[in-house]
């Protein structure tokens, strides 16, 4: 991701988490979305409209998931428009509409203790 965070600060006033937060919540978030995105795989062979198996296709720019935290962090805490984000992140802005809409029901309905 194009985001470089060299300290804590930075990491709170680009995150609203620091750094041992953001490392605590990582595997939550991470479980949470392989289990979304194992549901999307077994949905989609069900239902026929499945062609790749999970990890097919062409690789994003947001390759971990420390990208992915990032990622939804960032416009969380920033609320910057999909040119701003993407730019920012090294992707067209439809990408990062996409990508923002695919992880944020992960961290709001599932990580986020309501």
């Amino acid at each position: 991701m194009g985001l470089l965070i060299r300290d804590d600060r930075q990491m709170k006033a680009l995150t609203g988490l620091s750094q041992d937060q953001f490392d605590h919540l990582l595997p939550i978030f991470s479980t949470i979305y392989q289990a979304a995105q194992q549901h999307t795989y077994e949905t989609g062979v069900a239902s026929g409209t499945r062609w790749r198996k999970p990890g097919g296709g062409a690789k994003g720019k947001l390759r971990t998931m420390a990208d992915k935290w990032l990622f939804v962090l960032y416009d969380y805490k920033t609320y910057p428009t999909f040119d701003v984000l993407g730019t920012q992140c090294d992707m067209v802005r439809s990408k990062a509409h996409e990508n923002l809409h695919k992880f944020s029901p992960i961290l709001y309905n599932r990580v986020v203790p309501q």
